[in-house]
């Protein structure tokens, strides 16, 4: 590469990581502020500091909704992400080592269910849960989080990369049947693939919005994105919110990146096998 090139690609890359950093940057500072400070000072810079003020207003706003938010975020994210991982790993377990009619055509509408937007589907569901008298509940929202196309895609793509059809020819030959196969050598050896399934859901889930607005009408059971919306849309309400939303946008990342970090080792390494494959 010329030098002129390098300089631009780099110049690019710079260009990149702060357009990317500055909404959290934007946010850190927003969450240090007051209410006044936060419209009549720079928006990206410093103040007077309030960030234990605004933190102890989050924390006790109505007998501490917003920590209720967090944990069904944490319910719903985790409990969500588990069953679609399990979902996934199978179906795409039994895509790649199983050879039965349709498999191909079954394979191409998993790879188009996939392209469908979620915001797209939430209305249907609506109407499909309200039908059936679960509107409402948790599992209006955990039942559609369990089907996850793309992790169907994701568990055969490591499932052809990750399992040699040998072995498992040879477990056959020793009598093992095809449940204790897959538990025994399938799932062990696709773990990585699993967890990096199990992690892309799980942020995904976080960070849904329209199937909850859809699905849930009590305050209890929202999730932390449409908790804040809700305090973001009381535009009629007395007390100015904005700086309980701020605050609460700002601790709501905290999880997701205390779980990004905690995983780092496995979506590494999971990410580089399904591109190379």
């Amino acid at each position: 590469m010329t030098r002129r090139s390098v300089t631009l690609t780099t110049l690019l890359l710079v260009l990149f990581l702060l357009y990317s950093i500055a909404p959290a940057w934007f946010l850190l500072v927003s969450a240090t502020k007051s209410t006044g400070d936060m419209y009549g000072t720079f928006g990206l810079w410093f103040a007077d500091f309030h960030l234990w003020d605004n933190l102890r207003e989050v924390l006790t706003y109505k007998d501490g909704l917003f920590l209720r938010w967090t944990w069904n975020s944490i319910v719903y994210s985790g409990v969500g992400a588990a069953g679609a991982t399990i979902i996934s790993v199978a179906a795409g377990y039994g895509l790649a080592k199983f050879d039965f009619r349709g498999r191909g055509a079954l394979f191409a509408a998993t790879i188009g269910a996939s392209l469908l937007p979620g915001a797209l589907l939430a209305l249907p569901l609506y109407l499909l849960f309200s039908k059936i008298g679960l509107v409402g509940s948790v599992w209006s929202v955990l039942i559609p989080y369990f089907v996850n196309p793309f992790g169907v895609y994701l568990g055969r793509v490591y499932a052809d990369s990750a399992v040699p059809t040998a072995l498992l020819e040879a477990a056959r030959i020793d009598g093992a049947g095809e449940l204790r196969i897959f538990t025994r050598i399938g799932l062990r050896l696709m773990t990585t693939g699993a967890v990096t399934i199990f992690m892309l859901d799980f942020i995904g889930i976080w960070n849904n919005f329209f199937l909850p607005l859809f699905m849930l009408t009590g305050e209890d059971t929202f999730p932390v994105t449409l908790g804040l919306y809700a305090w973001n849309a009381q535009v009629l309400s007395a007390r100015d919110m904005t700086s309980l939303v701020i605050t609460g946008s700002l601790l709501s990342i905290i999880p997701l990146a205390l779980f990004m970090f905690s995983l780092q080792k496995y979506w590494r390494s999971g990410i580089l096998m399904g591109s190379l494959r």
